[in-house]
């Protein structure tokens, strides 16, 4: 090769490296994604089949619920004189009393199965009193009710067997939801004197990640997008029960009722599972309205997101423990910590 070719051919291959050498370091991967979260609860937690059914759905899909549960259904029509609301007489309620001892022993049982399988127990109050009137006293009283009643729930009713450590369940009742999600001023000044870590009164206009004030934790039930016109709706089973049937049962039309909600919580999940990954929450009963069309849609969309690895159908104690103690959280493509 002639001398001036190599020279030539020595500055391109120069030049070449030095490029090289100067050129940006490759990009740092994408952080990976938390898990998505979704916390599913129920309201009052009465009916035994229906403990039955969600321990059941529970153990099929891996998830853990929050129920918040009603203390009078504690107490048998024998006993519902412990419990007085403010302002009322004793032994009044909204929503009555536990059928009959043996319903009382049942339902503690259910609790037991459920605290033992991992979920949550929070409280839904005593009586289902609309709050919205109450002072701080008066909420700490109906709190007071509520603690006295679960921890004493088999001596009120003389139920022998109190199962070891059931009075640890009431101390580690931790979360409250109010009756009509009906809260106050009051209520936020009553819920850290009485020992709640977190409150799900809230509604909020879609998901949104629960802020801590005052030590309480607030989370808030998402107005989700809903039926052929997509109006928001509060993602909770009785609000859909009065958008679809106006309160009135309508079982010719169970399947359609179901179709739509699922397809109102899938539509609701996917915004966040692609999105954001802010936690979805939702809110049931344990009544089966509208003949199961609501229950029916939580068992088909919790069977398709709970079970995939990326998701965690998780209570809200745990939501809040995990959050607060900083653990370690899996998350897609690998840890992260929160």
């Amino acid at each position: 090769m002639p001398r001036s070719s190599r020279v030539v051919a020595f500055s391109i291959a120069s030049l070449a490296a030095a490029g090289a050498a100067f050129a940006d370091p490759p990009a740092a991967p994408a952080p990976a994604k938390p898990k998505q979260a979704v916390i599913i609860s129920f309201d009052s937690a009465s009916d035994i089949s229906q403990w039955k059914r969600s321990r059941a759905l529970a153990t099929r899909t891996g998830a853990h619920f929050t129920y918040f549960v009603s203390c009078v259904f504690l107490l048998s029509p024998e006993t519902r004189k412990a419990y007085m609301a403010p302002g009322k007489t004793s032994g009044k309620s909204n929503i009555g009393f536990a059928a009959s001892k043996q319903d009382v022993a049942d339902r503690l049982e259910q609790i037991n199965l459920a605290v033992s399988e991992g979920h949550d127990i929070g409280s839904h109050a005593c009586g289902h009193f609309d709050g919205k009137d109450w002072s701080k006293a008066d909420w700490l009283s109906e709190f007071g009710s509520f603690k006295h009643i679960l921890e004493n729930a088999y001596s009120i009713n003389a139920i022998t067997a109190e199962p070891a450590g059931w009075r640890e369940i009431a101390r580690k009742a931790v979360g409250f939801r109010a009756p009509y999600l009906s809260a106050n001023k009051a209520l936020y000044e009553a819920l850290p004197k009485a020992g709640y870590l977190f409150d799900a009164s809230g509604v909020s206009r879609g998901p949104a990640r629960p802020p801590t004030r005052d030590g309480i934790t607030r989370f808030s039930l998402p107005q989700i997008p809903e039926g052929p016109d997509t109006r928001r709706v509060i993602a909770m089973d009785y609000n859909l029960y009065i958008r679809h049937s106006g309160g009135f049962e309508r079982p010719s039309k169970s399947d359609e009722f179901a179709n739509r909600t699922h397809d109102a919580f899938r539509a609701a999940f996917d915004a966040q599972y692609q999105g954001k990954r802010i936690p979805l929450e939702l809110g049931f009963h344990f009544t089966l309205m509208n003949d199961g069309a609501y229950w029916n849609a939580l068992e088909r969309f919790a069977g398709e997101v709970c079970t995939r690895p990326d998701v965690e159908c998780i209570s809200y104690r745990d939501y809040v423990s995990r959050r607060d103690g900083g653990q370690t959280q899996a998350s897609v493509g690998g840890w992260i910590r929160k």
